[in-house]
């Protein structure tokens, strides 16, 4: 059974620098794009920044610029380096892997922004 595991996670301050990793662990046959999102308590989940399997990106506009999403396809693994933490960046965040034939959610990490 497939399982995503993100790590990376915790309490940095304004300004600061974390990066985030999410592994895959089992096979997947085909993943077509691998993502980050987050949710902050009260708030819907939204996207954060994802890249496809030709490498291409997108990424929200509240973090161009200072977030940067790669990965390892060969280890299946997807990565993001935040810079320049924001107070607002504070939430969980969740990696995600569209494949066939389904979709996986990893468990979330926290990441909180506070002096």
């Amino acid at each position: 059974q497939v399982q995503l595991v993100e790590s990376g996670g915790g309490l940095v301050q304004p300004g600061g620098s974390l990066r985030l990793s999410c592994v895959a662990s089992g096979s997947i046959l085909s993943i077509y794009v691998m993502g980050w999102y987050r949710q902050a308590p009260g708030k819907q989940r939204e996207l954060v920044a994802t890249i496809t399997s030709g490498g291409s990106t997108n990424y929200a506009d509240s973090v161009k610029g200072r977030f940067t999403i790669s990965r390892d396809t060969a280890k299946n693994t997807v990565y993001l380096q935040m810079n320049s933490l924001k107070t607002e960046d504070t939430s969980v965040y969740y990696c995600n892997f569209q494949a066939w034939p389904k979709g996986y959610w990893g468990q979330g990490t926290q990441v909180t922004v506070s002096s």
